[in-house]
């Protein structure tokens, strides 16, 4: 393929190091020889539709080398689902990428952007449009691929997500222990739709299972009443609880609201897991002095980068230059993805798989990593887990006594198509 341009895309719910791909891809390219120029699309594909795109050649190589330590989507993320039905969007992303010499596009997202990443990737063959399509991985849920972890290991981001939990719990079990007399039960959410991963990490803070503490999967599939069982059990036991719920454990129909994907975004809709849990606590009778109150920590858990992992981070933006290294020997239809050697010591693989075989997945939270009692993770979880989230502190620049993220130029690219309105708006 002659020399031409590149394109890279963010999607989805954002992590502490998604930018680590975007600069493992942008680096990559812009160091290989293999193409002109590398576009960044302003949010996702609707930046695509709408042709809004950032040229990641003419950013300041210091602010690019900060993007590592930067939080959420710096090139901007969406939740635009291109429909079955949506010919004339199909249509326009490949007249942008005509438009502006683009043979290499990477897609860094979750189930939904790998879909998306397919269906360009079909759309370029079917068309004869010469195209390297890669697909870069990133969720904090950690539910793409399969159960059986052969596609890929674990997903960028879920290692800082579960190193946020793991710290979050250490300091919730300070607190829990000292408002015991008023505050006997801190009833926490976490995200994660039906998949436990993130919820089952809560167990990182106290391997040595010193706390009073119950997990509540989306797996197990605990009712409201049982769950009031489990938590006076262990008030008569220990006289203080902790309770983590899966976002999901919120059951009212009708007050769910759904992003662009279809899927239940929890934080918008009208109440939540943790509220319901709370109400039902303070309603019954507790087996203890006291009262439940309940914590949301909502977009920390993919926002927070003072907790992000120092592996998480480094595989994150090896993740971004393998899917160029991938496109520049001529694969399409690609994933890049993380496979894991051993346990102890810690190594991995990379490597690629089809995008088909992971667009649209949702693994769930093995069954022999619950344990039995259904509120809680067994030590296998614990050896999988613990590596991802690394050993030392998280490295970051502070400006001012805070924390200094990288500062892109978002001055798009000059249009060479007329205005379009892409049709899920």
């Amino acid at each position: 393929m002659p020399k031409s341009n590149a394109l890279v895309a963010q999607s989805g719910g954002p992590s502490p190091v998604i930018n680590a791909s975007l600069q493992g891809v942008v680096e990559a390219c812009l160091s290989s020889g293999n193409v002109d120029r590398v576009f960044a699309a302003h949010h996702g594909i609707e930046g695509v539709l709408l042709e809004e795109l950032l040229d990641m050649g003419r950013q300041a190589p210091e602010e690019l080398a900060r993007l590592r330590h930067t939080p959420a989507a710096a090139a901007g993320s969406c939740r635009y689902k291109l429909r079955d039905g949506y010919g004339a969007d199909y249509r326009r992303i490949l007249d942008v990428f005509r438009a502006h010499d683009i043979h290499y596009f990477f897609y860094i997202g979750g189930n939904d952007s790998m879909d998306t990443a397919h269906k360009v990737d079909l759309l370029a063959r079917e068309q004869g449009y010469g195209l390297n399509v890669m697909g870069v991985p990133k969720t904090i849920d950690n539910d793409l691929g399969d159960e059986g972890r052969t596609l890929i290991d674990h997903t960028p981001g879920f290692g800082s997500c579960a190193r946020y939990w793991a710290n979050l719990i250490r300091s919730v079990g300070e607190e829990n222990r000292a408002m015991r007399p008023s505050e006997c039960v801190s009833v926490f959410q976490a995200m994660g739709r039906d998949a436990g991963f993130i919820t089952a990490c809560a167990r990182l803070g106290d391997p040595k299972r010193e706390m009073p503490l119950l997990i509540f999967l989306p797996e197990s599939g605990f009712t409201g009443e049982a769950l009031l069982d489990r938590v006076n059990e262990t008030l008569k036991q220990h006289g203080r609880a902790i309770a983590v719920v899966s976002e999901s454990f919120m059951t009212d129909e009708g007050s769910r609201r759904v992003d662009g994907f279809g899927h239940v975004e929890y934080g918008a809709s009208g109440t939540t897991a943790m509220q319901m849990v709370v109400s039902l606590l303070n309603r019954s009778k507790l087996a203890a002095r006291g009262q439940a109150t309940g914590q949301i920590p909502g977009v920390l858990q993919r926002c927070a980068s003072l907790e992000a992992s120092d592996t998480d981070r480094e595989e994150a933006y090896l993740l971004g230059r393998k899917a160029a290294e991938y496109a520049f020997s001529g694969l399409s239809g690609r994933m890049a993805t993380i496979l894991r050697v051993t346990d102890t010591p810690y190594r991995v693989r990379y490597d690629h798989v089809p995008l088909e075989t992971v667009a649209n997945t949702a693994r769930r939270l093995p069954r022999e990593w619950i344990a039995k009692s259904g509120t809680d993770v067994t030590d296998d979880f614990v050896r999988y887990a613990r590596p991802l989230i690394g050993e030392a502190a998280a490295r970051y620049e502070s400006e001012g006594g805070l924390l200094r993220f990288a500062r892109l130029e978002y001055t798009h690219e000059p249009k060479k198509l007329p205005a379009y309105t892409p049709c899920g708006f």
